[in-house]
């Protein structure tokens, strides 16, 4: 029987849900009118502090969604991210555009990741 662990929950979602050795976090989005930049920053710490917590890390990633309200802000997102994940452990990824939760709000990442 698999054992389904749920941390950070309310009513509507877990930041973090673990499930088989393997760890789903919900989306990430960064200070509202901010840049694209400082939001996918500030949502890669949080990524950061949720696979820790989880007993993941980016090294172990499988998978990041991300969405962009504009896709303009695809290569701006990118000078980010591609600093960030370590070298030659890049995940499977799918970047798009979509009408995020608030109209200030530029970026969205979902990670799924291998954990302890």
């Amino acid at each position: 029987m698999m054992t389904i662990e749920r941390q950070h929950t309310s009513a509507r979602m877990s930041k973090i849900v673990k499930c088989n050795n393997t760890v789903y976090l919900c989306g990430q989005v960064g200070n509202a009118g901010d840049s694209v930049a400082e939001q996918t920053q500030e949502c890669l710490r949080r990524i950061d502090a949720l696979l820790i917590e989880a007993g993941s890390s980016r090294s172990q990633m499988l998978q990041a969604i991300i969405w962009l309200a504009d896709m303009s802000d695809f290569a701006e997102m990118n000078s980010v991210w591609d600093t960030w994940v370590p070298e030659n452990q890049a995940p499977a990824r799918a970047c798009a555009q979509a009408k995020l939760a608030r109209p200030d709000l530029r970026v969205e990442i979902i990670v799924t990741a291998e954990c302890n």
